[in-house]
């Protein structure tokens, strides 16, 4: 017997862990018929079926939905609706990813729970809440 056959769904989850190699403490396994992301002991990430799904909570939920994005739907009559799908311009952007991955690892009763908008009243971009908690640069405990 060779070796194990490659598939694309491992060609994209290489290339997600390849994405996210900055951020610490990552670690993955196999589960829901694709693979899990953890931060330390965090669940926050699913890979499945060539797409990268993030956690989100009522602050972040609306940044991913504003996008047209939608929840991991595992099957036809399975939702996760607390796992959104990652949209294409921040999975090829890695500095991007991990400001999005950490978004996702942070427990919510870490994250700001208000409403602001930008400078000009647009809506509240990752950017802004980065600043806003201080994380741009750190990950939470």
């Amino acid at each position: 017997m060779g070796p194990p056959r490659r598939t694309r769904s491992d060609s994209f989850k290489d290339f997600v862990l390849d994405q996210l190699s900055a951020m610490p403490d990552l670690t993955g396994r196999a589960m829901f018929g694709g693979y899990g992301l953890y931060h330390r002991e965090r669940f926050f990430a699913i890979i499945h079926k060539g797409r990268l799904f993030f956690k989100t909570h009522d602050l972040t939920q609306p940044l991913y939905r504003s996008r047209g994005m939608q929840p991991f739907r595992p099957s036809a009559r399975h939702t996760l609706a607390r796992y959104d799908e990652v949209p294409l311009d921040i999975l090829e952007d890695a500095r991007d990813l991990a400001t999005w991955a950490r978004h996702a690892a942070i427990p919510p009763s870490a994250q700001l729970l208000l409403p602001f908008t930008g400078a000009q009243g647009d809506s509240l971009s990752f950017g802004d809440l980065s600043v806003m908690v201080g994380t741009e640069t750190s990950y939470p405990s």
